[in-house]
């Protein structure tokens, strides 16, 4: 089984900054994939950055210029940093990786943790 852990979120102003953490535990295997979702109120759940299997990252253009997505493959965690965070931003963040262990491929998903950007 893996654990995510999620952590981070909270409430700041707009202009105001972020940085989320997901720490993968438990039987990782080898990842393959990390992402970071969310899902604002009344709204499907979204793609917002995440790197592929060949290291590509990629964003919605919505976050383009303002987040970051990064990867520590050692502690096997991502980071989303976040700036010029707008009110829009607002949603619950998850975490997702894509792992294969003996040979199978699985997804798992954090817990999520909220962002809520009003002044």
């Amino acid at each position: 089984q893996v654990q995510l852990v999620e952590s981070g979120g909270g409430l700041v102003q707009p202009g105001g900054s972020l940085r989320l953490s997901c720490a993968a535990s438990g039987s990782i295997g080898r990842i393959v994939a990390m992402a970071w979702y969310r899902q604002g109120p009344a709204m499907q759940r979204e793609l917002v950055a995440g790197i592929s299997s060949d290291g590509r990252i990629t964003y919605v253009d919505s976050v383009k210029g303002r987040f970051t997505f990064s990867r520590d493959n050692t502690n096997n965690t991502a980071y989303l940093q976040m700036d010029n965070l707008k009110p829009e931003d607002t949603a619950v963040y998850y975490c997702k990786i894509g792992r294969i262990l003996d040979g199978r491929y699985g997804n798992y998903w954090g817990q999520g943790t909220q962002v809520t950007v009003s002044s």
